[in-house]
């Protein structure tokens, strides 16, 4: 299928979890960025894949040198949209809760719940405040996208279920973990929030792919730390394979704009500060991840 009306061929950020420091097949240049929010976990490498343009960045830095709780994500996310991406690709190791989502196996998210604590998760404040929803964490159209693409890449996967991102950097007790599975989510990692809620705030498709390396502690069979890491690299291959099938997919049958959820106008309705009370310091940190609100001057 080629492009309909009001479609848009997007930039594509990818942000590559445990396992996924690079991504074979890209080659390009790397670009380093300086947010408002600080630097990002490491540069970008931007190219791209299949005729589509990309940018890539490692989330724990090359070399896996930044724990869960010590991420930017406030930066990863707004040097992604300053570099001119739209949409946004996650990919996350992930403990699984439920006997068909074995290790090995691909989760493409539609709901979190968010049990971390202390991270800054926003990035209005400061005088400007705005009320987000994220009632559906990702985009409809970007979900679908990726899971043709999943099937078209061989790779073993289910669309729909809940990933529920724990603070880290320490694996869960067995008992938080039955709570979890008897809650009924599906997956667990560490990295998923705020990441979401960020990328909704700078008007992104976001989607959310949890690559299984276990089947966490709630499970008689334990497994240690380089058993996880084990599956992790064998998991990097076929995110590899879903990343090239992905923006063949966004090539062939860009995303539809306006999108079934709206997530390139998430802000309307949702700044309660009057303009005239913006503070212009705030203000300018804020035009670099949504300028058709914050840049100095409005058409």
């Amino acid at each position: 299928m080629g492009p309909g009306p009001g479609a848009a061929r997007v930039k594509l950020g990818i942000i590559g979890g445990s396992g996924l420091g690079q991504l074979p097949g890209l080659a390009g240049q790397e670009r380093r960025i300086e947010t408002p929010w600080g630097p990002p976990s490491d540069a970008l490498l931007e190219g791209e894949i299949a005729g589509l343009p990309v940018a890539f960045l490692p989330r724990h830095g090359r070399g896996h040198r930044i724990a869960p709780s010590e991420l930017n994500a406030r930066a990863n996310i707004a040097a992604l949209r300053m570099a001119g991406c739209r949409a946004l690709l996650s990919l996350s190791a992930a403990g699984s809760f439920r006997e068909d989502l074995p290790p090995g196996s691909f989760c493409i998210v539609t709901q979190i719940v968010d049990e971390t604590h202390g991270r800054p998760s926003t990035f209005f404040g400061d005088g400007i405040v705005a009320h987000v929803s994220l009632a559906r964490p990702v985009a409809k159209d970007l979900v679908a996208r990726v899971a043709a693409a999943a099937a078209a890449a061989g790779v073993p996967y289910r669309t729909g279920g809940t990933y529920c991102c724990i603070e880290g950097p320490r694996f869960a007790t067995r008992a938080e973990s039955l709570a979890r599975r008897a809650a009924g989510f599906d997956v667990v990692g560490m990295t998923a929030m705020p990441e979401a809620a960020l990328a909704r705030e700078a008007e992104m498709a976001y989607a959310l792919v949890a690559m299984v390396t276990d089947f966490d502690a709630w499970s008689a069979v334990h497994v240690t730390t380089g058993e996880v890491l084990a599956v992790v690299r064998a998991n990097a291959a076929k995110a590899a394979a879903l990343v090239e099938a992905v923006a063949a997919a966004l090539v062939r049958d860009p995303l539809p704009i306006p999108s079934a959820d709206g997530w390139e106008r998430a802000l309307d309705g949702a700044v309660v500060t009057d303009r005239s009370a913006w503070p212009e310091a705030a203000r300018a940190r804020l035009a670099v991840i949504a300028p058709r609100l914050f840049a100095e001057e409005q058409p």
